[in-house]
Order: C-alpha cells, then structure tokens, then sequence
C-alpha cells in the first residue's frame, strides 16, 4: 500500500470513527446520569452522524500538527452539535412530538466529545506511524522551483501522513535565488531537467512531481515521454499561484477532470455557516443597537435637510446591483455615472455627519442589509457602481471580490484601508487584502475581524 493510499485510509477510518464515537459518547452519558436513552437521543444521535459526515468530506478537520488546528477542530464539532440540537429543536416546535433534553448530558456532551475526538484520531495517527514504520517512506523528487513546489513540500512536511520523502530538486536555473532558498530548507538540487530520466532509473525513485509552468507543455510532456519505461508515479503540480485567483481546487464533471482558479469559498457547509452566522448576529446586533439607530435618526433628521436614510447603488454578489442603505451624512446624495469620494474637511459632509462617519455609525443601517440577505456581516466594502466600472479597468482581479457579499466590515479595513481610496495604490492594496480574506476564510477569522472592528474603528482618522 503506498502511503497516499495509506493517508486515505486513515481519513477514512476517522470519518467511520468519529460519528461512533459521538454517539457511544452520548449513550454512556445518559447512562451516567440515569437517563433513558429514549427516541429523543436516538434522534440527536442519526441528526449528528449525518451532520458530521457532510461536514467531514468538505472540512479539512484531520489535522493535528498545530494548537490552531486543533482549535478549529474543536469549533467545528462544536457547532456540528449544536446544529444538530437546533434543527431537532426546529422539528420540536413545529411537530410537538419531542421533550426536551437532559441539560446535564448534553452540557457534558457538548464539553467531553471533542477531546475524545482528538485523543482518538491522535490515537488513529500513532497507531498508523506505528504500522507504516520508517522503511516505508515513498522516496520523491521535484521538478521545476517555484512557489507551487514550494507550497507542496510545505504541505508534506505539515502532513507526516503522506510519509514521502522528498530526496531533492531538479531545476535548469542554477542561480536562482529560490534555489538556494529550498537547498538550504527542504533538500539539494540534484540537477539540470534533462538528467532526471537517468537520476530517476538509478535512483528507483517511487513518485516524481513535476511542478513547471503551463507555458512548459512541450517540454512536460518530453519528460513524461522519457519516464515512461520506469515504475514511478509521475504527478504533475499546476502553479495555479501564477493567476493571482482565488480558491483555485480540482473538481469533476463525469470523468473529465476540471481545475477551478476563480471558485467562490463559500459553497456548501461554507456557505451554510456563512449565511447562519450572519442572520444570528445581525438580529442580535440589531436589538441591541436598535436605541442608537433612533437616536443617529433623530439627529440626522433634525440638523439637516434631507432623508434619514440615504440608498446608493453597489455591486453584490456576482455583481449583482444591490441597495446599500446608510445614515445619510452628506448634503447630497451622490448615485450616478460620477461618485467623488468624500475626503477629509469635505463641505458635503455635514457636523453630524462628520461624527457618523468617523464613528462608523452611518454604516448600522447596513444590517439590515444583511438580514435582507444582500450583505454579509464581514466582506469587502461594496463600492459605489462608478467606482466598479473605473477601477474593474486599473486592477486585475478586481471583479473577484464580487464572488461572495459584501461586507460592514472586512480584512481590508481593519487592516488599514478604511476611507478614501484617493490613490491607486490603497485600491490595489485593499483588494488584495479582499482576495487574502477568500483564501484564509474562516468563521474564527470573520469573528477576529469583527472584534478588531470594534478596536480599529473607534482609533481610526481614515474615515471622511
């Protein structure tokens, strides 16, 4: 068995595992409190194992080499769960046919379960070094130095599951700075590209990963022309990187293989925690900062002429023209072919207005927005259509950040790019930091920047 087939197999055993796991866990619970294991449970228990099935094939989860990983391995069980509780709750009040929990059992289920989870896979992985044993590692070379290649050595190195080998690098750049970089980190460089046929014959090497560009076909496919009387597996690495998208992940239609570079992150179980994280907290936020709505109301109303709430045109999903509503802050309301940003000491810009914006008061309204389903909570800002239409010319990949809703608030913003974009420079900027958000998203991560919000903005002069 080579040992991608035997990493497989271990995910596998921990998919089959894990839900076995959850529900003898909450069988013993019950058994503890002297609680029936009634049809309730037995309800939470099938609910649970199909829950954490789907999420399991969509969600790395089998990670153990860091505390991070662990964390977010803890977090996803946890809200498989209480996904779990709450949709049976849902089932409850609509048919009336279930009793409530057994608070205890499930406050200690919820608190046990991932830890056992983890000191069993912990266990799993042990068991599977163990069997596998040293003499075992696949021995593999790397053909082409690139950030793809190097992407893959540092994703086998944090997955000592594979158990490959990489014996070294074969690259026709011998003064490439990057060459020097991956001799000194991760192996030599064993020669030119037209010596790894016979490197690959004397050495018995099992797997070989060609990693060169898509302009190198005809020299990609010489070399595989050249292997093709040798046992080893030859596995070829697209240095999808190069496109500057985002999301890039294979995927099939039948039996054609496909490669997506420009795929949205928020699909399936993604999209699902998404949408139910952004309807929780909007209606929580709103109630409780419903008093401070009337009050920025009142004073917009009173101090100024004009609506209380101001609706401008902006891009949505998939470009999508949406209505983002704000507390109006300017004496005009700028909607057309021409929007000129608001700057600092801008006349437009009214005295109550001016301490909306620098508070950011003027964007609450925008949670309704997202109750409306046209926003999300954490984003990229959505940009006047004028703006779209000028800068989707300037920046490559702009229209990508359109490929999930915008947001309040966003990684671009608390990390600086708040305000004005008088500049190409901050444009380019704040969309690069849009398009690091979609290859790093995840829940944890939208929380994180929701409570810097709070911190950023309240400090923040960037705001006109």
């Amino acid at each position: 068995m080579t040992s991608t087939n035997q990493s497989g197999s271990v995910r596998n055993l921990r998919i089959f595992l894990d839900p076995i796991i959850l529900i003898g866990l909450l069988l013993i619970l019950t058994k503890v409190y002297g609680e029936p294991f009634s049809g309730k449970y037995i309800a939470l228990s099938v609910v649970t194992t199909i829950g954490y099935r789907f999420i399991s094939n969509r969600v790395e989860i089998f990670i153990m080499e860091s505390v991070a990983h662990i964390i977010r391995d803890i977090f996803i069980i946890w809200v498989v769960i209480i996904c779990s509780m709450a949709f049976l709750m849902f089932l409850n009040s609509v048919t009336e046919q279930m009793h409530h929990f057994y608070k205890p059992v499930i406050f200690s289920w919820l608190i046990i379960s991932p830890y056992v989870l983890l000191l069993s896979r912990l266990a799993v992985n042990t068991f599977a070094n163990w069997l596998l044993g040293d003499k075992q590692f696949v021995s593999a070379i790397v053909v082409g130095i690139n950030p793809a290649s190097k992407n893959l050595i540092h994703e086998l190195r944090a997955h000592g599951e594979f158990h490959i080998n990489i014996l070294g690098y074969f690259d026709d750049r011998s003064d490439n700075r990057d060459s020097g970089n991956l001799e000194n980190g991760f192996g030599p460089i064993l020669g030119n590209i037209n010596s790894v046929a016979g490197y690959v014959r004397a050495s018995k090497v099992q797997k070989i990963y060609i990693s060169l560009p898509f302009s190198s076909h005809p020299r990609i496919r010489a070399i595989v022309d050249e292997l093709y009387d040798v046992t080893a597996s030859i596995y070829f690495v697209p240095e999808v990187n190069a496109f500057n998208l985002m999301q890039a992940r294979t995927d099939h239609i039948g039996n054609i293989p496909l490669m997506s570079l420009g795929e949205t992150p928020f699909s399936g179980f993604n999209a699902a925690t998404k949408g139910i994280s952004d309807i929780v907290l909007a209606s929580l936020i709103l109630t409780l900062i419903s008093p401070i709505m009337l009050l920025v109301a009142l004073s917009v109303k009173f101090t100024s002429k004009g609506p209380i709430i101001f609706k401008q045109r902006r891009y949505g999903l998939n470009g999508e023209e949406i209505f983002v509503y704000k507390f109006r802050s300017m004496t005009v309301c700028d909607d057309g072919d021409r929007v000129v940003q608001a700057t600092k000491n801008d006349r437009r810009v009214t005295k109550v207005g001016a301490f909306l914006r620098k508070t950011s008061l003027d964007e609450l309204p925008q949670f309704i927005n997202v109750l409306q389903g046209r926003m999300s909570i954490v984003g990229p800002r959505p940009h006047a259509v004028a703006h779209n239409e000028l800068y989707r010319k300037l920046i490559k990949g702009y229209m990508l950040r359109h490929k999930i809703k915008p947001g309040i608030t966003g990684w671009a913003q608390i990390n600086g790019f708040r305000g004005e974009t008088d500049t190409l420079y901050k444009m380019q900027s704040r969309v690069q930091y849009d398009l690091d958000y979609y290859n790093h998203w995840s829940l944890i991560l939208d929380l994180k920047i929701i409570l810097r919000t709070l911190l950023v903005f309240a400090h923040s002069d960037n705001a006109h």
